[in-house]
C-alpha cells in the first residue's frame, strides 16, 4: 500500500478528503498508484529526473557559491483539479485580469478611481512602479498586461485566495509545459484512460497573442524574445519559448533603433522588428527612458514603442498593479471598474503606512507574514512564525524605516499533497500558478504551474528558495 503511511494533517490535501479518503477526481490516480509494485515509483521518479536532465530544465541563482545553474527539481505526483473547480478558478482570473487591466489604462490616463475615492493617490504617488513616462500611453487594443502569472494559495478551510498578482515578466510556464511531458512518458496508461486537459498548445497561443499586438500597417509581423541573457534564472525558459515558438531570441545589444523604429541585427543586415515579448523588467529595458547605466536594454525602445511602430509585450508599466499595496486594493478595483463581486478572494492584508495597522502588525510578528512590496521569488520575506527572534526585530526595523515598503498578511495554511520523498509519499504545501494570455480575448493554461514546498514544513514555494513543481492535471469532466 503506497499511501499506507500518508497522513493528511490538519491541513486541506488536494487528494485525499479527512481520513485519507481519496477524493472523486484523483481515485484513478491513488488506484494506480497503489498497485505498483515495491521500487516502481523510485524508478519512474529516477527516470523523470533523468529525462528533465537530458532536456535542460534548469534555472539559475543569484549568489550561489556552489554554482548558478540548478536542474529544477520535480516531483511525480500530479496534482488534480477538478472540472467543476477549474471552471471557477478560470472565471475568477479573467474577471480579475480584466479589471486590473481596465485599472493600468485608468492610472495612466485620467485615474478617476483616484479621483473618485477608491484608492488613495499616495498609494500611487508612492509606487516605485509607477511610470511617469507611460501617461497618456495608448498601448494596442488598450490591454497592457498580455502575460499574467497569478499565484493561488488554498486555506484548511478549502477556501481558494489569490496570493499575488505577477503582471510585469511572470516566469514558469515552461516548466508547465515540460512538466507534462515528462509525466506522458511517466504515466503512458494513464493518459491514454484520463481526461486531462491539454496544455501544449500554449506556445501556440502565445504567438498568435504576440502577433495580434502587432502595429496595424503590418501583415507579416516579425516577432522577437527579448532575454537579459545567459545569467538570468530564467534563461532556460525564454530560449525554450522562443524555441516552441519558432522567434528569435534577442539580448538588448542584438537591437538597434533609428527613427523611432526597431530593427533586429542579423548576418543579412537590419531586419525590422514589429512586437517584443520583453523579459527584461522597466528599469533596465532602455537606457534614455529609464535606468541610465543599464548594458541590458535598447537605448530608443521607449520611444519606438510610444511612436507605434513597436508593440511589447507586456506594455511598459504594467508593474503599477504588481505592488503589493495595490493589491489590497484589487477587490475595490474590480466592484469600481466592473461593477462585480469578486469571484476569488485576497487575503487580508495590512498597509504598514497606516498607523493603526502597523502598530498592530508590529505587535503580532510573530503570527503574520511580512512582504517587501516590489520583492519577488521568496525575497524580501519574513514568515513569523517560522522566525526568530533576530529576524523579526530586524524586519521591526525595516518596517518603521520605511514603511510604505512593506505589507503583512496573516499565515495562511496553505494546502497540501502528495509528493514523492525519500522513496516514500509524505505531503507537502503547495501554490498553484496559472498562465493568462489577453490579446483579442483572454486565454489560460489549464491548471498551470503546481509549485512545491519541498523542505518538510516549509511555505516557500519558490524555487531559489528550495522549492520545485509538479505536473498539474485538470480533468474535462
Amino acid at each position: 500500500m503506497r499511501f499506507a503511511h500518508y497522513r493528511t494533517g490538519p491541513f486541506f490535501d488536494e487528494m485525499f478528503e479527512s481520513g485519507c479518503e481519496p477524493r472523486a477526481a484523483a481515485k484513478a490516480l491513488v488506484q494506480l498508484i497503489e498497485t505498483m509494485t515495491d521500487g516502481e515509483l523510485l524508478r519512474r521518479q529516477l527516470s523523470a529526473e533523468r529525462a528533465l536532465l537530458h532536456m535542460g530544465i534548469t534555472f539559475n541563482v543569484y549568489g550561489d557559491s556552489a554554482g548558478t545553474e540548478r536542474i529544477f527539481p520535480f516531483d511525480l505526483v500530479p496534482r488534480i483539479v477538478a472540472a467543476a473547480e477549474w471552471n471557477g478558478i478560470e472565471q475568477g482570473l479573467k474577471q480579475r485580469i480584466r479589471a486590473l487591466n481596465l485599472f493600468i489604462d485608468d492610472v495612466y490616463h485620467d485615474q478617476k478611481i483616484v479621483k473618485d475615492g477608491v484608492i488613495p493617490g499616495e498609494i500611487l504617488a508612492t509606487a516605485r512602479s509607477f511610470r511617469k513616462q507611460c501617461i497618456g500611453l495608448n498601448p494596442p487594443g488598450r490591454v497592457w498586461c498580455h502575460i499574467t502569472g497569478t499565484d493561488l494559495v488554498r486555506d484548511r478551510d478549502g477556501q481558494i485566495y489569490v496570493l499575488e498578482d505577477n503582471l510585469r515578466c511572470p516566469s514558469g510556464v515552461s516548466y508547465v509545459l515540460q512538466n507534462r511531458v515528462v509525466m506522458k512518458r511517466t504515466f503512458p496508461r494513464v493518459f491514454e484512460s484520463s481526461r486531462i486537459r491539454p496544455v501544449d498548445d500554449y506556445p501556440s497561443r502565445l504567438r498568435d497573442m504576440l502577433e495580434f499586438l502587432a502595429p496595424d500597417h503590418v501583415t507579416a509581423p516579425r516577432c522577437v524574445l527579448l532575454t537579459p541573457g545567459i545569467y538570468n534564472s530564467a534563461y532556460f525558459e525564454h530560449s525554450f519559448l522562443a524555441q516552441q515558438m519558432g522567434i528569435e531570441l534577442v539580448e538588448g545589444r542584438d537591437l538597434v533603433t533609428h527613427d523611432n523604429v526597431v530593427y533586429m541585427r542579423t548576418t543579412t543586415g537590419l531586419r525590422r522588428v514589429d512586437v517584443i515579448y520583453r523579459r527584461v523588467d522597466d528599469d533596465f529595458i532602455d537606457p534614455l527612458a529609464y535606468r541610465a547605466d543599464s548594458v541590458l536594454g535598447v537605448a530608443g525602445l521607449f520611444n519606438a514603442y510610444r511612436a507605434g511602430n513597436v508593440t511589447l509585450a507586456n506594455a511598459f508599466g504594467t508593474g503599477v498593479a504588481d505592488d503589493k499595496a495595490l493589491y489590497a486594493y484589487v477587490p475595490k478595483i474590480v466592484k469600481y471598474y466592473l461593477d462585480e463581486d469578486p469571484i476569488l478572494n485576497n487575503l487580508e492584508t495590512y498597509l504598514l503606512n497606516d498607523r493603526a495597522q502597523r502598530d498592530h502588525v508590529l505587535e503580532n510578528l510573530e503570527n503574520l507574514v511580512v512582504k517587501a512590496v516590489g520583492e519577488s521569488g521568496g525575497y524580501g520575506m519574513l514568515i513569523g512564525p517560522h522566525s526568530t527572534a533576530e529576524q523579526r526585530e530586524e524586519f521591526r526595523r525595516r518596517i518603521l524605516a520605511d514603511p510604505r515598503n512593506y505589507i503583512a498578511q496573516p499565515t495562511i495554511s496553505f494546502s497540501r499533497a502528495p509528493c514523492f520523498i525519500d522513496d516514500s509519499l509524505e505531503a507537502r504545501h503547495v501554490d498553484l500558478r496559472p498562465y493568462v494570455l489577453f490579446g483579442d480575448k483572454v486565454t489560460i493554461v489549464p491548471g498551470g504551474l503546481t509549485r512545491v514546498a519541498l523542505r518538510r514544513g516549509s511555505l516557500v514555494v519558490n524555487s531559489s528558495q528550495g522549492g520545485g513543481s509538479k505536473d498539474t492535471w485538470v480533468l474535462n469532466q
